[in-house]
């Protein structure tokens, strides 16, 4: 499955220079034929390395620099960390087009200073949430809009894996890992299939293999009434192999079902294969299990989706699917996850006088 794509497309330039462009952001752009112009980084060697392995004709010293250079149509690629967004929204040109690396800043209150500076500048801003264009997701909500497994009442994500966050430096310091760097992509893609949760329930915690870090396993429960769960349930620290480690999306309907095992984060970062399962039930009552073959990945194939979605609302004008108007709700169920947290569920010593 593939996304929408703009008939024409903008010319981009990338502020950021770091892995996920490199392994992501760029191959997609390569595979969806976006022409790439220009990148900068903090670090000149590290823009330059990435130009040369992606044939970017410009690398740029500065920001300033890039943006007196950007042509008109230009789109912005914001590759950076979620605590760095304002500084480089305040500077880029009032009107101007981009693609903000998740998260959408580092909490509610920073996400809701980047809503307002958009909307001040005149932005056409969104945010890359790209679990929502993963070739898997785009098939299943296919089905899902053809009604083939009726309609959607229960949604599984459930992550069992071992992931080395030693790779990116930056965590080590963060006050919020997992559910803002990992499982915000789960929350935005139930947001994005049922809309807005009443509220969140949430538990976050921390494992003694990799104390260092701020919570790394996650319990979360959006609330759409009674008739309708959404689950997100994820662990990091599976360190006995690969044998029980299992990633997958589990959406299920009144009138069938469908089960994604998505391999990126297995084995991590080689990953393994997906695979796309489904079941309708018939007249009779039967049901049969069958696997639907999906060509592409959430790496890198869904950050196309991600580009496109800018490209045709600065070509056909409107919002973005994942406009900054959107996805700040996603922060705000991630800001819900952490406050349930803390706050904790209901104690048992109130019961210490009836028991």
């Amino acid at each position: 499955m593939k996304p929408a794509l703009p008939l024409h497309t903008h010319p981009v330039f990338i502020i950021g220079a770091g892995g996920i462009v490199n392994s992501a952001h760029l191959p997609a752009y390569q595979l969806a034929g976006f022409d790439v112009q220009g990148i900068f980084d903090l670090s000149p060697e590290k823009a330059a390395a990435t130009a040369a392995s992606f044939q970017i004709p410009q690398v740029f010293t500065s920001l300033e620099q890039m943006i007196q250079t950007a042509p008109p149509n230009v789109i912005y690629d914001v590759a950076v960390p979620g605590s760095a967004l304002i500084a480089v929204l305040q500077q880029l040109p009032p009107g101007a087009r981009m693609l903000l690396q998740k998260p959408m800043g580092e909490d509610l209150e920073e996400a809701e200073q980047i809503l307002s500076i958009t909307r001040t500048k005149k932005m056409l801003a969104a945010v890359n949430f790209q679990l929502r264009y993963a070739p898997y997701i785009l098939a299943a909500k296919e089905l899902i809009n053809q009604g083939s497994i009726g309609t959607l009442n229960d949604i599984e994500i459930n992550v069992n894996v071992y992931t080395p966050w030693h790779l990116w430096d930056f965590l080590f310091t963060a006050e919020r890992v997992e559910i803002l760097y990992h499982s915000i992509h789960y929350v935005d893609l139930v947001r994005h299939l049922l809309g807005n949760p009443v509220a969140v329930f949430a538990k976050t915690v921390k494992h003694p293999a990799m104390a260092q870090l701020a919570s790394v396993r996650s319990n979360i429960i959006m609330d759409y009434g009674d008739f309708v769960r959404a689950n997100i349930i994820t662990h990091h620290c599976h360190n006995f192999g690969t044998a029980q480690q299992h990633s997958y999306i589990k959406l299920e309907g009144d009138k069938g079902a469908i089960k994604i095992d998505f391999g990126a984060l297995i084995n991590y970062p080689h990953g393994v294969a997906d695979t796309f399962q489904y079941t309708v039930t018939n007249e009779n009552g039967h049901t049969e299990w069958k696997t639907l073959p999906v060509g592409g990945s959430w790496f890198p194939h869904a950050f196309i989706g991600s580009m496109a979605q800018v490209m045709l609302a600065a070509g056909q004008g409107g919002l973005p699917d994942n406009s900054v108007e959107d996805c700040i709700y996603t922060m705000a169920c991630v800001e819900a996850a952490y406050i349930a947290s803390k706050q904790g569920g209901v104690p048992l010593r109130n019961f210490s006088n009836t028991i």
